[in-house]
């Protein structure tokens, strides 16, 4: 299965191919996902990372099993979710992914204590009560909360209500989790202690990990950030071998800081596609077209001479017509004058449109 995809293994527990997703909302369509592709390796702690609208959240609801793709491929520890029938895709969401929420609601029940909390979702799967106890124990001394293990919700803070949420979220031994801004209601401490608590996990167990945030700092806390970009996974930022033992125990003993090193990387999807930074288009003057040219060790790109000003012109004209059409708006026929004033300016470009009037 995993060799249909271009760079797939048997070692990546998700593959997303093309994947696609449009929302119909009456008449309206929106895409979410626009050809996305991914590759999630077994025991990876990832994060996923873009503004508003570009998808993140989107991705994770259908790697969750919460929605279906409208196209492309998408495949879970050997599953095709495409393929699977309503039946088949809530034991799927029962049995091999675990979700957490930014909403501590949406993952407890309040008049629960936090051992209560955990041993739930075993217990609706009908697991002997002494297998249900023990291993809920063990999650929550695994994020730090055995000694709150009988306190009830409204005796916790918002960061350890989190942590019990993400001990819920694997009571039935998932193979995957994800969590949809599970810092977004917590302070910079609290989420560090949350984020330490994904990496002890992704450790102990050899999880899986996938994360949403806008969180700035999450790349020091994971091994890989995946930035979605208009609904294509734009670039990636890897974390690098970090020091050998010895540097970093020298390190520790002189008292100075241990920094790991991350390399950015564009993202090349199956098709030869990859989105440039934009901050690099606009400085280049790069807009709808460029020239690729081969070098030696590499790909150039450039602008395409002489397109550059004419579509900044262009742009230019059409911003001035549009504030003209605004002020005559305003004015109507008694600002003739301002209109000349701005036909000079303009150069002509505007001709004929008074006569219109």
């Amino acid at each position: 299965m995993a060799g249909e995809f271009l760079g797939a293994t048997d070692d990546h527990i998700v593959i997303c191919d093309n994947l696609v997703k449009i929302y119909k909302v009456a008449d309206l369509e929106v895409v979410a996902l626009q050809g996305l592709d991914l590759l999630v390796r077994r025991g990876e702690l990832m994060a996923i990372v873009g503004s508003s609208g570009s998808g993140k959240s989107t991705l994770l609801n259908i790697l969750g099993g919460l929605d279906r793709p409208s196209a492309g491929k998408v495949i879970v520890d050997g599953q095709d979710l495409l393929k699977l029938s309503d039946f088949a895709l809530n034991r799927y969401r029962r049995t091999k992914v675990g979700f957490v929420w930014q909403q501590t609601a949406r993952n407890l029940i309040p008049y629960l204590t936090a051992l209560e909390n955990v041993e739930l979702p075993m217990m609706i799967a009908g697991r002997p009560a002494k297998e249900r106890r023990e291993w809920a124990e063990e999650l929550l001394d695994a994020v730090g909360l055995s000694a709150r293990r009988h306190h009830r919700l409204v005796q916790m803070s918002g960061g350890e209500q989190q942590r019990v949420a993400i001990a819920v979220a694997l009571a039935n031994h998932p193979v995957l989790l994800l969590a949809d801004e599970p810092t977004g209601e917590v302070d910079t401490v609290t989420a560090r202690t949350i984020f330490q608590s994904f990496r002890r996990l992704n450790e102990r167990y050899g999880l899986t990990i996938m994360i949403v945030t806008h969180d700035p700092n999450i790349a020091s806390q994971v091994d890989r950030v995946v930035a979605i970009r208009d609904g294509r996974t734009s670039t990636e930022t890897v974390r690098q071998a970090e020091l050998p033992p010895e540097a970093e125990a020298e390190g520790e003993e002189s008292g100075a800081h241990v920094f790991a090193a991350y390399e950015e990387y564009v993202v090349v999807d199956s098709a030869g596609r990859l989105q440039l930074p934009r901050e690099y288009l606009e400085q280049l003057g790069i807009h709808d077209r460029a020239k690729l040219e081969l070098v030696e060790g590499g790909i150039l790109v450039k602008p395409v001479a002489g397109r550059a000003a004419a579509v900044v012109e262009a742009s230019r004209r059409a911003q001035a017509g549009r504030e003209l059409d605004e002020e005559l708006d305003e004015h109507g026929e008694g600002g003739l004058a301002v209109l000349s004033r701005v036909r000079r300016g303009l150069g002509g470009v505007l001709k004929g449109r008074r006569g219109r009037r």
